[in-house]
């Protein structure tokens, strides 16, 4: 067994209701956005990051609006659609139901 391979996939498993989740709370831009992640030990890279919001975006989860930066070039920040706040909502069920399931399989007392 390929131990990263099968922790890689976990962590992609739930990068988009991850990203979801961050949204919801504000709108933020891809650089903020990594930076929660990795605060929260999910380790990303914008090779990951970007085609995940760009399908997010595709899906109508979310949407972005430009705004100009002092200090660089434009910056593109995401929010959530009123799609992407019911598709959270549901995948907020799902993983706690996963959660508990996991929970209660790995548990020491099963």
């Amino acid at each position: 067994m390929n131990i990263e391979n099968t922790q890689a996939q976990m962590r992609k498993g739930i990068l988009e209701f991850c990203i979801l989740s961050i949204l919801d709370k504000h709108e933020a831009y891809p650089s903020e956005i990594l930076e929660q992640l990795k605060e929260a030990k999910l380790i990303v890279v914008e090779g990951t990051l970007y085609p995940l919001l760009t399908r997010l975006k595709n899906m109508e989860l979310l949407t972005y609006r430009w705004e100009e930066s002092t200090s660089g070039p434009p910056r593109k920040y995401y929010a959530i659609t009123e799609d992407g706040k019911t598709t959270l909502a549901s995948l907020k069920i799902t993983w706690d139901e996963l959660n508990h399931a996991v929970e209660t399989l790995t548990s020491k007392n099963h």
